[in-house]
């Protein structure tokens, strides 16, 4: 399973346009209003867990994706379940949201 830092995560997005990836971001509409990752050029795309699976359809497998959920157990589920549709670079955001809240931009509010 591919796992990835906050700060890899940061590094990713800051970098080269063929390298920014798409954040996934895979918990419920609520979870997302009430936290959510913002970078300048980078917008985060909700797919609730329970959508993905008729829904990854919309996914461009040739762009590198990073999941998250609150703290990374719905979206290394996702990472999975990607993986098995055939996108390779996938990947988990380890510790969620929160993590991100933590190492990256306390500005996200932690629930």
């Amino acid at each position: 399973m591919q796992q990835i830092g906050p700060r890899e995560v940061l590094a990713m997005c800051q970098a080269g346009p063929e390298l920014k990836p798409l954040l996934l971001d895979v918990r419920e509409p609520w979870e997302a209003a009430l936290a959510s990752i913002r970078l300048d050029g980078i917008s985060a795309n909700l797919m609730p867990m329970g959508q993905v699976t008729t829904r990854f359809g919309e996914l461009d497998p040739a762009q590198p994706i990073v999941c998250y959920c609150h703290h990374g157990m719905r979206s290394l589920q996702v990472v999975a379940f990607l993986q098995r549709q055939g996108f390779d670079s996938v990947y988990n955001l380890a510790g969620g949201i929160d993590a991100w809240s933590q190492d990256v931009d306390p500005a996200v509010p932690r629930y």
